[in-house]
């Protein structure tokens, strides 16, 4: 899945504001959380590596660090690969939605355990702005929304397939919108006069359904019917909870999972996999509640609003192993 949740924005699916440029999310509080760990020759897992904003942050500043990057979005890793180009010896770039790349990760008995096992959820501007599959409504592209090429259904399957009362119930669960019975009709209906192709005429739909005070809150009217699809099309809630779950599995002794999430669906599972470690399992559940961005940050990167990070550790053993210490 495509990462850095720098750029959610509120011109496309599930975010607020309008960011034209790389900013990282609560970069200060993931370098203060990565420091805890205190092992010179620390293995990061970033599952979301997006931009690398984050990944150049870390490779910069430790240079014994290795760091292992994950993307669904093939061009997402193009990208990644040249802006981290100068830490390529210490960089190992995995194509593939995070669950999938986990898992096949758990079973390779040869593979270091990550000390540091990091998600930043969402779309990167990059998605928003330029990808050409539809994921913003501020633009017309092809209704599409896949991270990968490879996922077999997209935006405009659904959309054009879906029978009404199956696009309005899948409207509501993964958009918690409440018009979305009334979305979901005018949808039907457009489509019986001609296919929906791409993401501006879907949003002109949804914004046609919706009464006029709704049109001119303080989001888009089509923002969480975007939001719902894209979900959908990548499965990004069961990737996420299957993704965690093999992610504390996968952590060194010590090791810390950080999460940041920037909508109430992703931000609850996490939430509930921070709750029964923490209370059943050993681990310390180390933000209880989610730290959030300062007003600082929010001012200045008005698309971090929403963001929530929580954060594992694992119960540390080998205590006094010589590989631990200081950073460098």
């Amino acid at each position: 899945m495509a990462g850095n949740n720098e750029a959610e924005a509120g011109m496309a699916a599930g975010g607020e504001g309008v960011q034209t440029f790389h900013q990282p999310v609560l970069l200060a509080e993931i370098l203060a959380l990565f420091e805890r760990i205190r092992k010179e020759r620390a293995l990061v897992m970033d599952c979301t590596l997006g931009a690398g904003g984050h990944a150049q942050a870390i490779l910069s500043m430790y240079s014994s660090v290795t760091y292992i990057g994950i993307d669904a979005d093939p061009e997402a890793r193009k990208r990644a690969a040249e802006r981290l180009s100068p830490y390529s010896s210490r960089l190992e770039v995995l194509g593939g939605y995070f669950d999938e790349v986990l898992s096949d990760y758990a079973v390779d008995l040869a593979r270091a355990k990550p000390d540091f096992i990091f998600f930043d959820l969402g779309l990167s501007i990059h998605q928003l702005q330029g990808s050409r599959r539809g994921f913003s409504f501020a633009v017309d592209e092809a209704l599409d929304m896949r991270f990968s090429p490879d996922t077999e259904v997209s935006a405009y399957d659904l959309v054009n397939t879906m029978r009404e009362e199956e696009l309005a119930n899948l409207i509501y669960k993964y958009g918690e919108e409440k018009l979305s019975r009334r979305i979901a009709r005018a949808i039907c209906e457009a489509r019986q006069r001609a296919p929906i192709r791409t993401s501006a005429a879907l949003a002109s739909i949804v914004s046609g359904a919706v009464p006029s005070a709704y049109r001119h809150s303080r989001i888009h009217p089509a923002t969480r019917t975007f939001q719902a699809l894209r979900i959908s099309v990548n499965d990004e809630l069961g990737r996420e909870e299957r993704a965690l779950a093999k992610a504390v599995e996968l952590l060194a002794p010590g090791g810390i999972l950080a999460v940041i999430s920037f909508h109430s669906l992703e931000d609850r599972v996490a939430k509930l996999l921070c709750r029964e470690y923490g209370r059943n399992r050993g681990f310390e559940d180390i933000y209880n509640p989610p730290l959030v961005p300062g007003d600082e940050e929010c001012s200045r990167n008005p698309a971090s609003r929403s963001a929530k990070l929580r954060a594992l550790r694992a119960p540390t053993q080998g205590i006094g192993d010589p590989s631990t210490g200081g950073m460098p």
